[in-house]
């Protein structure tokens, strides 16, 4: 199997398990900031072992990027999971799944690359998608609201996602991840005098799942495929989070869609199957 193949794997995964994430935004009574803290405080746990057991060789000019990058992500993940508080699963994941037209004007400037019309075309359907699900563009409405909040997540990661690709040139997945949860857990201590709840039990067991599974383990997945995959590429396959996620929400919160909604979902669904195969073939 080749390293192209193998790293569509690694994010189709990655794009499951974030899919499942945006669940726990419904699951757990607690902050955004007591979620996040927790997911990455976790997840650094988790990866810790993986550089302990080698030296771990990051110079002083090689953290600021890092630091940077952590407090981006933790921006990202308080504003997605905000973004589905304040209105639905679905509305929180369809809007991140913008990020990809936000990649498309971003990489280029960052690599020197060619502006690919065909990407540029992904990313407007995908667009299209999202507003096919967001029942009113009222500004005072909860989805809305959640749209916009959604729409600004998926900014974030669709710069963290660019920069990532730098990262991965000279660092390992495990290295990266863990640096950028570790410093996303310092970046949201502070604020932790006026957002700490106590979890319950079977919050601490919730949070621990979200922590190991769908951060540690997504997180590195998703920047394991950047060494052979464009951020472009792997933005696009992306858009198949709110679909994992929407189809859990029905099944495990009965969250339902109107026919316009499943019609943006599969708008999104189909342009990321072809940006899959196209993907493939120009590689």
């Amino acid at each position: 199997m080749t390293i192209h193949s193998l790293s569509l794997i690694y994010i189709h995964l990655a794009v499951l398990l974030f899919g499942v994430s945006g669940l726990f935004g419904k699951f757990l009574a607690l902050s955004p900031v007591m979620i996040v803290f927790s997911r990455t405080l976790i997840a650094s746990l988790v990866l810790l072992p993986g550089e302990v057991r080698k030296p771990m060789r990051v110079s002083i000019g090689d953290l600021l990027p890092f630091i940077l990058l952590g407090a981006l992500l933790a921006l990202h993940w308080v504003t997605f999971f905000l973004s589905i508080q304040v209105s639905t699963v679905a509305i929180g994941l369809l809007s991140f799944a913008t990020f990809p037209v936000f990649v498309s004007f971003l990489e280029p400037l960052f690599f020197r690359e060619k502006l690919s019309l065909s990407e540029i075309l992904y990313g407007a359907v995908t667009f299209f998608g999202l507003c096919l699900v967001v029942p009113s563009f009222d500004l005072g409405s909860n989805m809305m609201q959640g749209a916009l909040i959604g729409t600004f997540s998926s900014l974030t990661f669709a710069i963290i996602s660019v920069l990532n690709r730098l990262l991965v040139k000279s660092h390992t997945a495990n290295k990266i991840a863990l640096l950028q949860n570790g410093f996303a857990t310092l970046t949201l201590a502070p604020l932790l005098i006026t957002s700490w709840q106590l979890p319950s039990l079977s919050e601490l067991a919730l949070l621990t799942v979200l922590g190991v599974f769908c951060t540690a383990g997504a997180h590195t997945l998703f920047i394991k495929s950047l060494v052979a995959l464009r951020a472009q590429t792997a933005s696009i396959i992306a858009a198949l989070e709110p679909v994992y996620g929407m189809t859990f929400a029905y099944l495990i919160l009965g969250e339902t869609q109107s026919p316009r909604a499943l019609l943006g979902a599969a708008i999104i669904l189909g342009t990321t199957a072809l940006a899959t195969v196209r993907s493939r073939k120009t590689h």
